[in-house]
């Protein structure tokens, strides 16, 4: 059987919560709300630089990769304050000057090789059954947004897909939309 494609709300509070016991915690806690909650591919997250935030409008930039739309989305209560706890803790680095928002333990840009074995670690230390990787954040984000009923269209535009067909797996399968269709 084919593993699951994406990760379930409560599976990644699990590792949201072991990030609490990480030698560097606060960043991979940021970086997997981020991650999650503006549904990026992991090699979007590793280019994310400190230019394209601006907190004071509280949104962040979003360069899509694979020919995607690019977008600017707005920074929510469920990321800001892990975002502030990481910038605060990233200006104590020595070369706090770098451009990337997300700096290795050697203070260069993270690779994306380092995200995919700080999940994996993560998700062994909270005990799930899944082996999760990176683009399970991005499909969960896609699953989470169809399960809250947001249009097939804003989850198209929100993930940056340019085709309508890479948005629907989401919709397809959400069992909240048939639900009520036998009182209409």
């Amino acid at each position: 059987m084919n593993q699951r494609k994406y990760l379930t709300r409560s599976e990644i509070n699990k590792i949201l919560c072991a990030t609490r016991f990480g030698m560097h915690g606060v960043r991979d806690a940021c970086l997997f709300r981020l991650c999650f909650f503006h549904g990026l591919r992991v090699s979007e997250l590793c280019r994310l630089t400190l230019g394209d935030l601006d907190l004071n409008q509280r949104v962040i930039y979003i360069r899509q990769l694979k020919n995607g739309l690019s977008t600017i989305q707005p920074l929510t209560e469920d990321v800001l304050p892990s975002l502030r706890a990481w910038l605060r803790v990233r200006e104590t680095y020595r070369s706090a000057e770098e451009p990337w928002l997300f700096l290795s333990q050697k203070q260069s840009a993270l690779s994306r090789q380092q995200v995919y074995s700080l999940l994996h670690q993560y998700g062994v230390r909270a005990g799930l059954e899944v082996h999760p990787h990176s683009h399970m954040l991005r499909h969960a984000c896609g699953y989470a947004l169809a399960d809250l009923g947001v249009d097939t269209r804003l989850i198209q535009d929100y993930l940056g897909h340019r085709n309508i067909r890479h948005t629907v797996i989401y919709t397809a399968s959400n069992a909240q939309r048939f639900y009520g269709v036998w009182q209409k």
